[in-house]
């Protein structure tokens, strides 16, 4: 039975993955290392930032690599704060749905920034719960961060839905044993292909149909 939805943050609900690429990339050229958009979606999307770190620059110590991400984590605030963070609307309204049909929501990422975010887009009071940086102590695409977020909203993790756009977060949602839609923002269906359902835009889903899906 359907019963709760799990939104990722980045890339799902909210358009900040050009800005952490922008962040990762300058601070990535200033170690002297190359950084490509399919790096990002390989190595760094949706993990840990330490973890991403370490992906590129394999050969510095714990303490330089904290200095690397803590740089990068500067950087993106910079990004961050010259303009409003851009939304999916779509996602919103199908937020608002899923609610107004008692479908308990919560919202995971592995960003520390989520609290801000949250605030500064109003979502924080229209989500049961969320699951950040700030609480796990393992990254995708171990699937720790989706069964927090299951036993945080009180739910049994094959009642609940994950929404992801990135290659990691699929494989995590799967290994956690939920229903998953993969939302194809980089015109990469193959890098989804684990997930139960592959879109292009939330436009093209709402409840009577995520309810008919989950009940196959």
């Amino acid at each position: 039975m359907f019963q709760g939805a799990i939104f990722d943050l980045d890339g799902v609900i909210v358009n900040t993955v050009p800005l952490h690429f922008k962040a990762w990339e300058r601070m990535f050229t200033e170690y002297g290392q190359s950084f490509t958009f399919e790096d990002y979606k390989k190595k760094v999307d949706g993990i840990p930032r330490t973890d991403g770190a370490r992906a590129i620059l394999t050969d510095l110590t714990d303490d330089e690599l904290k200095k690397a991400c803590d740089k990068k984590q500067g950087y993106y605030l910079e990004y961050l704060k010259q303009d409003k963070v851009p939304l999916y609307p779509e996602t919103i309204d199908l937020i608002r749905e899923l609610r107004s049909k008692s479908i308990k929501v919560a919202v995971i990422s592995s960003s520390k920034n989520t609290p801000y975010i949250l605030d500064s887009i109003g979502l924080t009071d229209k989500i049961e719960t969320k699951i950040d940086g700030n609480d796990i102590t393992k990254g995708k695409p171990d699937p720790q961060i989706f069964l927090m977020a299951a036993e945080k909203l009180g739910l049994s993790p094959k009642t609940c839905v994950v929404f992801e756009d990135a290659v990691l977060g699929v494989e995590a949602a799967k290994r956690a044993g939920m229903f998953c839609v993969g939302i194809d923002r980089h015109n990469d269906p193959a890098g989804l292909k684990n997930a139960d359902i592959i879109v292009k835009n939330l436009k093209e889903i709402n409840y009577r149909q995520l309810k008919e899906l989950f009940n196959k």
